[in-house]
């Protein structure tokens, strides 16, 4: 598992609805446009937001003649066969042999997961050198990381996700000498201030030191993400009135400024200096 060739990146959480897929494709974009050569997985085979979300992107740079930069990307099915253990067996073959082809040819592999729990999903939070976990600004969407105590804001419990992710943990620990870097991310952070807010941001603080993670500064919510998915662009895209029904605003810029942040804070590898130019489609 890791450490030979990419830098694998997966973005993980068992809740839908978190942003995975926002998050991973604006990672993936942000990232080419800085130099690495990136390749996306998607193991979400009953959403691919992800996949729908590059082929949004294919269809605009085809359609507009537009000098976009396109990640090498891959879907990988579930099996759906009668033995759960040949299942799990072609899985980990696909997964694997998917890993290899693109782990000589890019820098960076960012892997869109489900949000619920399944064998591709924990292939995928295995094999990652830096694990991106989007948690929704509310103290609902917390308990899929841990219990919370409703008085004292407390962890009391561990979620069922997290104990994965720290088997995992402890298994790359004992393999290789090193551990999963583990990183939260508040994710539709509302623009007003709240005691809720502030509660949210000290839970989760606390939850990060009992699994023992970062926490990164988060995303806020803004109505562009929902617009930019539709026509495959991300805020790192030179976007005009035409494509976004108006002009980019204030809050365009703010979010590039927060993916800018979020890549500074993964501590991801260097581009390296014999790397190929990134990809470009044009019409």
């Amino acid at each position: 598992m890791g450490g030979n060739g990419a830098h694998i990146i997966a973005v993980g959480n068992e809740k839908g609805g978190s942003g995975k897929s926002t998050t991973a494709l604006h990672l993936a974009i942000y990232l080419l446009h800085l130099g690495h050569r990136v390749a996306t997985i998607d193991v979400d085979s009953r959403q691919q937001t992800l996949t729908r979300y590059v082929r949004n992107r294919r269809a605009t740079v085809d359609a507009t003649g537009r000098d976009a930069p396109m990640p090498r990307h891959v879907h990988l099915p579930t099996a759906w066969g009668d033995s759960i253990s040949e299942n799990q067996r072609a899985e980990r073959d696909i997964f694997t042999r998917a890993l290899t082809e693109l782990r000589d040819s890019t820098d960076i592999i960012v892997i869109d997961t489900p949000g619920f729990d399944g064998n591709l999903a924990r292939l995928a939070h295995g094999f990652a050198d830096t694990l991106v976990t989007p948690v929704n600004d509310s103290m609902i969407d917390l308990d899929v990381l841990a219990h919370v105590d409703a008085v004292s804001g407390e962890p009391i419990e561990t979620s069922p996700y997290s104990r994965n992710v720290q088997k995992a943990r402890a298994e790359r620990l004992a393999t290789e000498g090193r551990s999963i870097d583990w990183v939260l991310v508040r994710n539709r952070i509302s623009n007003l201030g709240s005691r809720n807010a502030s509660q949210v941001q000290t839970t989760i603080d606390r939850v990060a030191a009992r699994l023992g993670c970062r926490v990164a500064d988060g995303i806020a919510e803004r109505v562009i993400f929902r617009s930019l998915f539709s026509i495959g662009m991300t805020v790192f895209d030179p976007l005009d009135a035409a494509m976004l029904g108006g002009a980019p605003s204030m809050s365009h810029v703010n979010a590039r400024q927060e993916y800018r942040a979020l890549v500074a804070a993964l501590r991801l590898p260097a581009p390296g200096h014999n790397q190929a130019e990134p990809v470009r489609l044009s019409a």
